[in-house]
């Protein structure tokens, strides 16, 4: 018990000056004759320091530093009882009489038969302990100790008269001075419900203490504890008071066992400490939550204060005082001195001082112990008993006497002591000039440590010092103590100090924050080992403020780990999944051995936190990372692998990677079919079929999904971690909300998913595993079979990881987390949820200003009634073909869905890359013929009599597809009855030509089809297919079309063409082909058609070999014209030239097909001129242009031998050439364009100059036609007659529908000398200039007369010829550059 004396007590000072003592506080506890055991210490600090913990509603400092903002505890209760219970629970010791017994209460009740008697046993008891050798314990101050008897007399039980009396007896012998009558207990124990009176014990009762054990007690910045009464203390309470003889030597509950004052005015220089040993005889254990003092009045509690003043003022004090007298009286005498101690103060202080021996030549000493009565003993406890009634000023200059001695008798401990109470005195004196002498401290600590090997010395001098320090504001210096006594002896000492330590850092002006978090992860890892899992786990949480987020991933993991395991074990669940979660979830630097167990270990304490709740929601599991905004979701069946020669159509699929500009073509081509369906219009509401979603697509709008057709997720996994990552049962978590066929939602929303697989099937993949640091996709499907709407809400699995081993830092697995084979068994359910980010919105102003995210709904499709579904195989489809190769396939439709199919077209950028074959059965060849070689042509078998003479037969465009407005792009496909029925497939043939281009094509295909129940929701379906063909070079066709000179003309009026065709063969050794044969030349013309070759040679075969060229000659001549009709009907002519024995017919499929889907293809490229201003011009211009038009197309076909795996093919093929203009080469195949030289840069002013509308040298030269007959050798006597004169008929042809007005001129013009030579060798004769008007395509002869004077070879082409259109003012003039030299010898005879 400790009683606060709430005034102030006075004493005198051996000079008789009076001193005030404030705040003197005595400690009361048992006689215990065993000294307390080590251990019994250790543990009850332990639990001193494990009972105190941070309260749940104390307000944490804020302190913000630098970056930090930090939520630190302001105070730590927890050190701060240690410190008081360390302080108090320390043994006496030789050196020191701070814990020394000054006085004795002798206690005995009123009710027993000789108090009388009982006292004398007790005081014989007493002067035993004290005098006989036997007990080493408890230690006493001095020989005489202090003894006062105190008579408890029980008001309630017991006899108030004869307690008076046994006290009056008591006076008689003890004094006044000595003894006191206590009266408790004022009311019995079944009164005390009645009415609450506070319990006057609860603030000095020590929850945790040595049971018996002195208390010892302290303010909250201890200094010193001092015993000082020795009394027996009977319980007050109204509990079994009876005595026994005999002292108990085990420990027992007191019932009022002590407990540190909560005083919170205790400053460091306040409050003094007094304690007093009392010999207990018997108690009974006090129970816990037992309301002590339940039977005392407020009267008992006043009497009780007044026995402690009484027993302070009468008996304790005088006694204090008495013995300072003799101790002063006795080191004066010792020292020969005339003045006491007191005066001679100054002198000590201000004296010459005896240089002090440094530690080192001092080692080895501390074992020397002096004598109980030795003088310099005597010093120090002088100086501990004025330091105990705050006279510290005479204490210090004791202190520092004492040390002088101790110093020189190298008593090592002793001197140490002496130092460490020096150093507090000097702290404690009011007023005083002298500094804290820090210097005395740290020598007494390193003394204690390394000579005395006192550890409970050393740390009781660091606790004093780094108070005083830190009330001084030396964070710096007292941290430096904290950290410098800590050691491995003990975990929890340490723990405190660096706590303490780390405090001082974040106190001080600059707060080292990083200092601080360093020594707060050490302290956590002290108190962790001294098994306080609480405050380890609240050091780490603290220092983790400090290390999260700044790119300390190595700290952040070891300290996220440790605060796992240590939540887990305090059974903090949600904690440890939490901070095992953050080491798993941040970019880990560790070891992949550290990264498995931190897995195990996550794994574990998450299979027991998900136990403690088995039918409580999944939780969400943090691995492995998934990449939302890379899910990818994709409607309809998967394609299926070629089968042979059967190829299934490519289509979409998932394993093809996104392309901005093949889904652009994709959009176009869907576009374009759906317009020509809806007569050239795109309805308002169309939006383009999508069958696969992915980020780069449109998710604005729910995604439309066919029932009974499978919906798969492909959904982006990444293990971040360098362990494999082992998924089972994986699966996706949907919701559905069914509707009726009316399309009413049902009352019933249907949300979970195994529950309900008749509405939608689930696909559970059972493992999957994800090899370290892989980024892997996971496909999982699921199966409508109901219409309504669909949500994807994300994945539900299994996470564990493959066999894995070691463990983490040599720390252990957690228990129950076992390495080895059953870790295969680890692993928790969760889920992880899909969360996609739709594209920011950036229309309007506010979203412009605002960040905000439009929807994005890939994962909500609705389920719509079911459609047809197509499949398209391809059979015998060639990967590689020679330009221009004509190759015949097939191809299979397939309905295979519970739905018909209709309005089946194909739709494609290349039409003239395949064919179906003409609208008509006459014109399409069903089957691979009997003709030679299987040939894909239609072929009839020939005379040899027809040889080199045309075959004609005509075709109409519209037969093929290509009619006046149509789209060749979008091609019907000739379904018989043009329905497909479910179930039914139907093989169609299908014509290939290879590009005129060599190189890879790849070629896009888009069938559009509809179901016959017209659906709202779904309109139409498509199926895209992409072939890649590859071509290799074969022949390259050039041809040139001209007038023919000649006049005879079968057909009557003139017109007849040259069409010159030169065939090269370009092809490259590689592809295997020997040779070409041209077998066939057709022409194609509305107008034109070939008559027959020109330049036939003996050779009938048409070969070439690699690298060769063939020339060849045709005449061609305009149709008769009931053949031309209207060009509206589109209705051509085709002639066949053959060098074989078998004709093609080239107006069938698919030799016409191919030329009309070229022809239309090029047509498309030339773009119509612009209209100028000049009309009248422009009309001349374009009536000259026609002259030189013509429209004759030539078909070349031909055949190759190629020889493959010894065994040799045939393949055969055609090229087309379009011929427009007469003179003007055209190719079979685009030529390449050469880049044009650089040209200088001018820089000059444009003028602004209409075009000039003049026609071209070339048209020019085709308005009028000229030709010079003559013989082409004449034999004149020169000798006879000398000049020769020759008759030249000159023909002019009009070849325009318009009037022509000529002016012909017959006189050389001369430009230069040579010109003079060539021609001044022979001239005309007659007029030199003739006007004549030609109607239109009228042919006029003129007679001329050319004279010569020698002999030799001349030019007659020299006429020039002028025209201009009747009607029009400009002439100009025909060019004869194009003509043929006009040749005529001259020979003399």
């Amino acid at each position: 018990m400790a009683k606060v004396l709430f005034f102030m007590v006075h004493m005198r000072d051996p000079n008789n000056q009076l001193h005030v003592i404030k705040n003197l506080k005595i400690a009361v506890s048992n006689i215990i004759t065993q000294p307390p055991q080590p251990g019994a210490i250790r543990k009850l600090l332990n639990d001193v320091v494990s009972g105190s913990q941070p309260a749940d509603g104390l307000v944490a400092n804020v302190i913000t530093a630098g970056d930090y903002d930090l939520n630190i505890s302001a105070t730590t209760p927890w050190f701060e009882s240690y410190r008081e219970t360390f302080l108090q629970s320390m043994p006496a010791s030789d050196h020191e009489f701070l814990n020394y017994y000054l006085a004795c209460m002798l206690v005995a009740s009123s009710s027993e038969a000789e108090p009388m008697e009982q006292f004398g046993k007790l005081s014989q008891e007493q002067h035993r302990i004290q005098h006989n050798n036997d007990y080493s314990y408890p230690k006493w101050f001095i020989p005489n100790t202090l003894k006062y008897y105190v008579l408890l007399h029980d008001v309630s039980a017991g006899d108030e008269q004869r307690a008076e009396s046994i006290y009056e007896e008591m006076k008689q012998k003890y004094g006044t001075q000595g003894c006191y009558l206590l009266k408790i207990n004022s009311r019995t124990s079944n009164q005390a419900s009645d009415e609450q009176i506070p319990d006057p014990w609860s603030q000095y009762l020590q929850k945790n203490s040595i049971q018996n054990q002195e208390s010892y007690e302290d303010g909250p910045c201890t200094i010193s504890s001092n015993k000082n009464s020795d009394s027996n203390l009977l319980s007050l309470d109204g509990l079994d008071n009876e005595v026994k003889d005999g002292l108990p030597n085990n420990f027992r509950a007191h019932p009022l066992q002590l407990d540190s004052s909560s005083d919170p005015s205790n400053n460091i220089d306040g409050p003094d400490h007094v304690k007093s040993a009392s010999s207990l005889h018997e108690t009974k254990k006090a129970n816990p939550g037992i309301i002590h003092g339940a039977c005392l009045t407020l009267t008992d509690h006043d009497r009780i204060r007044q026995f402690v003043q009484e027993f302070t003022f009468r008996g304790l004090l005088p006694h204090i005082e008495k013995t300072i007298r003799q101790l002063n009286d006795q080191l004066i005498s010792r020292k020969g001195l005339s003045r006491s101690l007191f005066s001679a103060t100054k002198k000590w202080f201000s004296g010459s001082k005896v240089p002090e021996k440094s530690i080192n030549e001092l080692k080895n000493t501390s074992g020397l112990l002096y004598p109980p009565e030795a003088p310099e003993l005597q010093i120090r406890k002088m100086a501990d008993l004025c330091f105990l009634v705050q006279h510290y000023d005479l204490a210090y200059s004791c202190y520092h006497t004492a040390k002088k001695d101790f110093l020189n008798d190298q008593a090592m401990l002793y001197a140490a002591g002496a130092l460490e109470m020096a150093a507090v005195s000097a702290f404690l004196q009011q007023g005083a000039a002298r500094p804290y002498p820090a210097h005395y401290m740290d020598t007494a600590i390193q003394t204690y440590r390394d000579i005395c090997k006192n550890m409970i010395l050393a740390e009781r001098c660091v606790l004093l010092s780094a108070e005083i320090l830190k009330s001084q504001s030396k964070y710096s210096e007292a941290a430096a103590l904290l950290i410098r006594l800590t050691s491995e002896d003990s975990d929890l000492r340490s723990a405190l100090l660096l706590e303490q330590a780390a405090h001082c850092f974040i106190n001080m002006k600059s707060p080292m924050v990083r200092k601080y978090a360093f020594h707060m992860i050490l302290a956590g890892h002290r108190f962790s080992k001294a098994g306080q899992k609480k405050h380890a786990l609240r050091c780490y949480c603290q220092a983790m403020q400090v290390y999260k987020g700044k790119g300390w991933s190595l700290a952040e993991d070891h300290i996220n780990f440790t605060i796992g395991r240590q939540s887990y074990t305090l059974r903090q669940l949600d904690n440890a999944v939490s901070a095992f979660r953050h080491i798993l979830i941040n970019e880990s630097k560790q070891s992949a051995a550290q990264q498995g167990s931190f897995l195990r270990e996550y794994l574990y304490v998450y299979k027991n936190v998900s136990q403690l709740s088995p039918d409580g929601p999944l939780p969400q599991l943090p691995l492995p990372y998934i990449n939302s905004s890379a899910t990818r979701v994709f409607f309809g069946h998967d394609r299926r692998p070629a089968d042979g020669e059967k190829q299934a159509a490519t289509h979409v699929s998932l394993d093809q990677e996104y392309d901005n500009e093949s889904s652009q073509q994709w959009r176009e081509l869907e576009e374009q079919v759906v317009a020509l369906v809806n007569k050239g219009v795109i309805p308002p509401n169309f939006h383009p079929t999508q069958y696969c979603l992915n980020s780069f697509s449109d998710n604005s709008r729910f995604p439309l999904a066919v029932v009974e057709e499978p919906i798969t997720v492909e959904v982006a996994f990444r293990n971040p971690l360098k362990v494999p990552l082992l998924l089972t049962n994986l699966s996706l978590l949907w919701k559905f909300q069914p509707k009726d066929c009316s399309g009413k939602n049902d009352e019933e929303v249907k949300e979970l998913v195994t529950s309900e697989p008749e509405m939608i099937g689930t696909e559970v993949i059972s493992e999957f595993l994800i090899n370290s640091e892989e980024s892997k996709v996971a496909r999982l499907k699921l199966f409508p079979h109901h219409i309504g709407e669909l949500h994807i809400l994300g994945v539900v699995y299994n996470l564990g990881t493959i066999q894995g081993s070691t463990t983490v830092d040599g720390i252990g697995a957690l228990p129950g987390c076992h390495t080895g084979k059953q870790s295969l068994s680890m692993s928790v359910r969760g889920r992880q949820d899909l969360e996609i980010q739709g594209p920011r919105l950036n229309s309007t102003k506010e979203e412009k200003t605002s960040i905000t995210y439009g929807p994005d709904r890939r994962l909500d499709p609705i389920i719509v009634e079911e459609m047809p579904l197509l499949e398209v195989f391809f059979i015998h489809f060639p990967t590689g073909l020679l330009c221009g190769e004509i190759r015949k396939a097939y191809v299979e439709f397939v309905n295979v869905s519970k739905c018909p199919l209709t309005g089946l077209k194909v739709v494609c950028k290349r039409p003239e890359f395949f064919t179906f074959g003409g609208n008509t059965a006459a014109l399409t060849p069903l089957s691979p013929s009997a003709s030679e070689n299987c040939s894909a042509y239609k072929t009839v078998v020939t005379e040899s009599t027809s040889v080199c003479t045309a075959l004609t037969s005509s075709a109409s465009s519209v037969d093929f597809g290509i009619g006046i407005g149509s789209q060749p792009e979008v091609i019907p496909v000739p379904l018989p009855d043009t329905v497909l029925l479910p179930g039914a497939s139907v093989q169609l043939p299908l014509w290939l030509r290879g590009p005129d281009e060599e190189g890879v094509h790849e070629i896009n295909f888009l069938f559009y089809y509809e179901s016959v129940k017209k659906l709202p929701k779904i309109r139409h379906r498509i199926l895209r297919h992409t072939a890649v063909i590859c071509t290799s070079r074969s022949l390259n066709v050039r041809a040139t079309v001209c007038r023919s000179n000649s006049l005879e003309d079968e057909e009557g009026r003139g017109g007849n063409m040259l069409v010159f065709v030169d065939v090269e063969n370009i092809n490259t050794s590689e592809a295997g082909v020997k040779e070409f044969h041209i077998v066939q030349v057709s022409s194609s013309s509305k107008h034109w058609k070939l008559q027959k070759s020109v330049n036939l040679s003996e050779n009938k075969d048409a070969k070439l070999g690699s690298r060769e060229k063939g020339k060849f000659c045709f005449k061609a001549i305009r149709c008769k014209e009931k053949e031309v009709a209207t060009q509206s009907s589109e209705k051509y002519t085709f002639a066949d030239i053959i060098f074989g024995n078998e004709q093609i017919i080239s107006s069938a499929s698919p030799c016409a097909d191919f030329f009309y889907r070229s022809l239309s293809s090029e047509l498309k490229k030339v773009q119509p001129s612009a209209h100028t201003e000049k009309q009248s011009v422009e009309d001349a211009v374009r009536l000259i242009q026609k002259c030189s038009e013509v429209d004759l197309n030539v078909v070349i076909l031909w055949k190759a031998y190629v020889v493959e795996d010894s065994k040799q093919l045939i393949l055969e093929g055609q090229h087309h050439v379009i011929l427009h203009t007469v003179g003007k080469e055209a190719y079979s195949s685009p030529q390449k364009q050469e880049p044009p030289e650089m040209e200088p840069l001018k820089f000059f002013r444009p003028e602004n100059t209409a075009v000039s509308s003049r026609p071209s040298v070339e048209q020019l030269s085709s308005l009028i036609k000229t030709s010079l007959h003559y013989p082409e050798s004449l034999n004149h006597p020169f000798h006879q007659k000398s000049l020769c004169l020759v008759p030249v008929t000159l023909l002019l042809s009009n070849c325009s529908k318009a009037d022509v007005d000529v002016i012909v001129d017959l006189r050389h013009k001369t430009t230069s000398p040579e010109s003079l030579e060539i021609h001044g060798s022979f001239t005309w004769l007659g007029q030199t200039q003739y006007k004549l008007q030609l109607k239109s395509e009228e042919i006029h002869s003129l007679q001329l007369k050319a004279c010569f004077v020698h002999t030799g070879v001349y030019n007659l082409g020299t006429p020039r010829v002028f025209a201009k259109l009747s009607d029009q003012v400009t002439v100009f003039e025909t060019s004869q550059q194009n003509s043929m030299p006009a040749l005529i010898i001259i020979n003399n005879v």
